[in-house]
């Protein structure tokens, strides 16, 4: 079982200080980080999610919404990734899986933490 914790506590924890932050502080490009990031993670997902497809992006709902943007993008990667996984763990051997849960989820809290230190 893969353990998403690092990414879903690292996702958790910049959506709250987004949703705290001032609105002097988010319109300083706080608001517009944690939107390029709820992106990446959302189009992470989709692509997971519906390989094939190509990825729809996520509006921009204003500055105040970056946080709550973030967290669902960010929940909804996790989940992604504990399906492939499951998917990945449930395969036969010989199978060619097309998504590396593991390396996914590393990269993903990677971008989440280097984020973190720019806002």
């Amino acid at each position: 079982m893969l353990d998403v914790t690092p990414l879903q506590t690292a996702v958790d924890a910049l959506a709250d200080r987004l949703r705290s932050m001032p609105q002097s502080r988010l319109g300083q490009g706080a608001a517009a980080e944690g939107l390029a990031l709820a992106r990446q993670l959302a189009t992470r997902a989709q692509l997971i999610e519906r390989p094939g497809e190509p990825p729809r992006e996520l509006p921009d709902a204003g500055m105040f919404a970056a946080g709550d943007q973030l967290a669902v993008a960010g929940h909804d990667l996790v989940e992604a990734l504990r399906a492939a996984a499951a998917r990945v763990a449930d395969a036969p051997a010989d199978s060619d899986a097309k998504v590396a849960p593991a390396q996914e989820l590393a990269e993903a809290v990677r971008g989440v933490r280097a984020a973190a230190e720019r806002c």
